[in-house]
């Protein structure tokens, strides 16, 4: 009788496991790989628009549906965007209402231009805590990682 208790726990420790990295294996990062794309309310083109965006978005996909991903953003706000817009390519959105870009991976090095909350970057490399990123325009500098998604 112990033995099936034990066994009994371990099944359902096993499940709740096997449960667990399942929905985490079909969460993954991705990025728009087009100019622009339509987030939309639905899984198709007929669905409505509710907003765009532009080249190096990054998102979190949560759910696959054919050829659709429901995504959720830095915001957390979440749509679908068809899966031919995407790609595997790194890439990070500032959420802090004003980030410097600098010559260097340092609070020291200059500050080349400076970008609000909710402008994308392709990610070229990283050094420490710091990021040498890219924008669709192809101005380039680095970005302090605390202050992007």
């Amino acid at each position: 009788m112990g033995k099936y208790i034990v066994m009994k726990r371990y099944l359902v420790f096993l499940t709740f496991l096997i449960t667990v990295n399942a929905g985490s294996a079909m969460a993954e990062r991705l990025t728009i790989i087009t100019s622009v794309a339509n987030i939309r309310s639905g899984p198709d083109s007929k669905s409505d628009i509710l907003w765009k965006v532009e080249k190096y978005y990054p998102i979190f996909v949560i759910k696959k549906s054919k050829s659709w991903y429901y995504f959720r953003d830095f915001e957390d706000d979440r749509g679908w965007v068809n899966k031919t817009l995407v790609g595997n390519v790194p890439a990070v959105i500032t959420k802090k209402d004003i980030c410097n870009i600098r010559s260097g991976p340092s609070t020291k090095e200059k500050i080349l231009f400076s970008v609000e909350k909710g402008i994308p970057f392709k990610v070229l490399e990283h050094k420490g805590r710091w990021l040498h990123v890219e924008h669709t325009d192809g101005d380039r500098g680095w970005i302090y990682d605390a202050l992007v998604w």
